[in-house]
């Protein structure tokens, strides 16, 4: 009877520690998939930024952050998986970090704003 119990106690700790497996982190928000609008609008500097759908980010949240003002946005990523249209206030050249946070990780890039598609990354001077 002690062995059977024994026998039960591994299968039950192997089976427990068989469901404890890291998970694959997100990839860092992509740099060259980036897009940012540039516009002055009543003598303010505003980027409109904007993310194509990424699966990796469903249920996600990003942050836009401007480092060279201090400031930055909070926004829910759509229901389409895509990010935007979010505007801030930002010039050419400011250094933004985007934080991507799903339910169970964040991954973060910081990239040097320019107009179009294809951000300028690993530029931030941090």
């Amino acid at each position: 009877m002690r062995r059977l119990a024994v026998f039960a106690f591994v299968v039950l700790l192997a089976g427990a520690s068989g469901c404890v497996t890291p998970s694959i982190p997100i990839p860092p928000p992509d740099p060259a998939r980036m897009t940012f609008h540039l516009s002055v609008i009543d003598g303010v500097p505003v980027a409109e930024f904007t993310y194509p759908p990424d699966q990796n980010y469903h249920d996600g949240v990003v942050y836009l952050y401007n480092r060279n003002l201090g400031e930055g946005r909070i926004k829910d990523v759509n229901a389409d998986d895509s990010i935007g249209p979010v505007s801030m206030t930002a010039s050419a050249n400011d250094e933004v970090v985007v934080t991507i946070e799903t339910p169970d990780q964040t991954s973060s890039t910081c990239v040097r704003v320019r107009e179009g598609t294809g951000q300028d990354a690993n530029s931030c001077s941090f």
